[in-house]
């Protein structure tokens, strides 16, 4: 069947139309991403700003892009602060944070992988009171956590900070679902080769779901660096403040000193930063990934 002239003009227009309609949604594309991450960074720009100036600048009348003197030295004031032990709080939010993370993956990966590959049959029962956990209040559990905590010495210790919240609901609860959809015939292989289902899970699954594991620690890092109400309740000897609770000491009822909150505020979110950045390939993908049934 030959296309005659006609056919041909036509296919010619409708080519030139989408091409044309595909750079102008391109080209709208680009400006809504454009403007988005102009708005996503404005309040990093902000900090960064507020950082470097002094107190008189940050709260006078007439505003300034930047800094008219930059202060450097504010760089090493929360140090040099007296009244709050940075330092000793950016180890603690370090301590915290590598110790929730690691408590969580392997704690709610392997219940997930249980729940996902190993037969018994209350699997569903379990499954369902895990879920039914998202959907009870933290403030309801709050109380009764510290009692027990309290109880047990663990006030002002590494113990109360991170052994409460070594277990999540939605961890788990993501983790089944990858873990559902992870190709059985590699874990049938290992089962052939000798392998228990412990020997299966951390040689063959483990190995090949590197990027999922990426994707949930960068998550769990962030929310365990972020933590404030149970630090606050749990850390009240300075000593054992996080980070952000060592924030919240430069507001008082008497002064508020701006520059240094700000300062000490970019230096808080730079680790997460940088461990965005380094992880943020696998974050989509990894989330993606538990969509996918088995």
């Amino acid at each position: 069947m030959t296309t005659t002239a006609p056919d041909v003009g036509k296919t010619s227009a409708n080519a030139k139309k989408k091409r044309s309609g595909g750079v102008i949604g391109n080209t709208g594309l680009y400006i809504a991403t454009g403007v988005a991450a102009l708005l996503f960074l404005i309040p990093f720009y902000l900090i960064v700003r507020n950082a470097l100036m002094t107190d008189p600048e940050i709260t006078g009348e007439n505003w300034k892009w930047f800094p008219t003197d930059i202060q450097w030295g504010n760089i090493t004031e929360p140090f040099k602060d007296e009244t709050v032990d940075f330092g000793r709080a950016l180890w603690n939010s370090w301590v915290v944070a590598i110790l929730h993370t690691s408590g969580i993956l392997l704690i709610c990966s392997l219940a997930g992988y249980g729940l996902a590959r190993i037969p018994f049959k209350h699997a569903n029962k379990v499954f369902y009171a895990v879920l039914v956990t998202l959907m009870i209040p933290t403030a309801v559990t709050f109380v009764p956590s510290f009692v027990l905590v309290s109880s047990l010495g663990w006030v002002d210790t590494y113990r109360g900070l991170i052994i409460p919240g070594l277990f999540s609901g939605f961890t788990c609860f993501l983790f089944r679902q990858y873990f559902l959809g992870f190709p059985k015939e590699l874990e049938e292989a290992a089962r052939v080769d000798g392998l228990s289902y412990w020997g299966a899970y951390w040689r063959v699954v483990v190995p090949n779901s590197l990027n999922f594991f990426a994707a949930m620690a960068t998550i769990t890092f962030i929310s365990g660096w972020n933590s404030f109400l149970w630090p606050l309740v749990i850390g009240q000897d300075p000593s054992a403040w996080t980070i952000q609770v060592a924030l919240s000491a430069y507001m008082t009822n008497q002064t508020v000193n701006y520059h240094l909150i700000f300062m000490s505020t970019a230096i808080s979110i730079l680790p997460l930063v940088l461990v965005f950045l380094f992880l943020q390939r696998w974050l989509v993908q990894g989330i993606a990934q538990t969509g996918i049934k088995g």
